[in-house]
């Protein structure tokens, strides 16, 4: 423990003493500063992808920087989370990760369970790496293994339901669908943006997808250009950036017209707020009139949020299925 509050004190007066030392160097980091990823980290005595998924998680606050870059942790943020009972292990508890033979054994079954449980969407994976052999290991929350091990005990124990074992016969894997589910849904949390709440969507879906959606070059361009940050990190191998592409795209066709639907409706709130730019302006114009709303019909899929309808003409036209079946026939 000595060790440990010497080395927070070191890290106290490095703040007061940072970038050249002395009373400026103080100043400059007041209430109204901010810190970068890794200096934020290094301060939360966080590992940097330990920090990456507390930042997706919101468990840590970051502001984006007025002229665009990496987002940045204020001061006053960094201070509060010190200040927590139990720090620095309390926050570090609470982004503690497993992959599946740790995660198997948390819950006290087999690893061939645990990955079948993962595979129909019991229990969903928040992060992956790549192994020396470039394949996928998923990780899953600890404090969501235990929550689930305490609510479904009869998943645990025993020979499994005959519906798990009819998925599992039948090559399911949600895992990086489940995996895209929550990316998503968290970058939706940050922002009320509807041009960027557009691009969240449209990042599930690959250039031909997207293209059939959006038929406007600048709206295209502009989505890109909005699109929030999933999270901090540095770059990756090619290789490991070419994976994380991948998974970040949609690949089932029901998953795909879910994120074609959504887009949709996204686009429409976006069009209504105002244009995508065009050149020679940096801002949008005049909003958009918006024919035909996905939202204004709306159906309901088993297991998952309202879906709109898709069965009228207009609806499959954009989002795109109504020129894909009109070249079929």
């Amino acid at each position: 423990m000595a060790v440990k509050e010497a080395a927070r004190t070191a890290r106290a007066g490095a703040k007061r003493t940072d970038a050249g030392g002395g009373a400026g160097a103080g100043a400059a980091e007041g209430a109204g500063s901010t810190l970068a990823a890794g200096r934020a980290a290094q301060e939360l005595e966080l590992k940097r992808g330990e920090f990456d998924l507390a930042v997706h998680l919101e468990l840590i606050s970051t502001d984006a920087p007025p002229g665009g870059g990496r987002p940045r942790v204020r001061r006053q943020e960094v201070d509060r989370l010190q200040a927590m009972a139990g720090f620095p292990e309390s926050l570090r508890d609470r982004v503690r990760t497993a992959g599946t033979a740790e995660g198997a054994a948390l819950l006290g079954i087999s690893g061939v369970r645990f990955s079948g449980l993962a595979r129909i969407g019991c229990i969903s994976p928040v992060a992956f790496y790549l192994n020396r052999y470039r394949a996928v290991v998923w990780l899953y929350l600890v404090d969501e293994l235990a929550g689930f091990g305490a609510k479904e005990p009869e998943l645990l124990a025993g020979k499994s339901p005959v519906g798990m074992r009819t998925m599992l016969e039948s090559g399911v894997d949600w895992r990086a669908r489940n995996w895209r589910a929550r990316r998503i849904d968290r970058l939706l949390s940050r922002t009320e943006d509807p041009w960027a709440r557009a691009a969240v969507q449209a990042s599930a879906l690959d250039a031909v997808q997207l293209a059939e959606v959006v038929d406007d070059p600048y709206e295209r361009a502009y989505l890109a250009r909005v699109r929030p940050e999933p999270a901090f990190g540095r770059p990756g191998s090619v290789s490991g950036r070419e994976t994380m592409g991948q998974l970040m795209l949609a690949d089932d066709p029901d998953e795909i017209l879910w994120r074609r639907v959504n887009l949709v409706m996204e686009l429409d709130r976006a069009r209504e707020r105002r244009s995508a730019p065009r050149p020679g302006g940096e801002s949008g114009g005049a909003p958009v009139p918006v024919p035909l709303r996905a939202r204004e019909a709306v159906d309901q899929v088993p297991g998952r949020a309202a879906v709109p309808a898709v069965a009228g003409p207009g609806l499959l036209a954009r989002i795109g299925l109504g020129r894909r079946r009109s070249r079929d026939h």
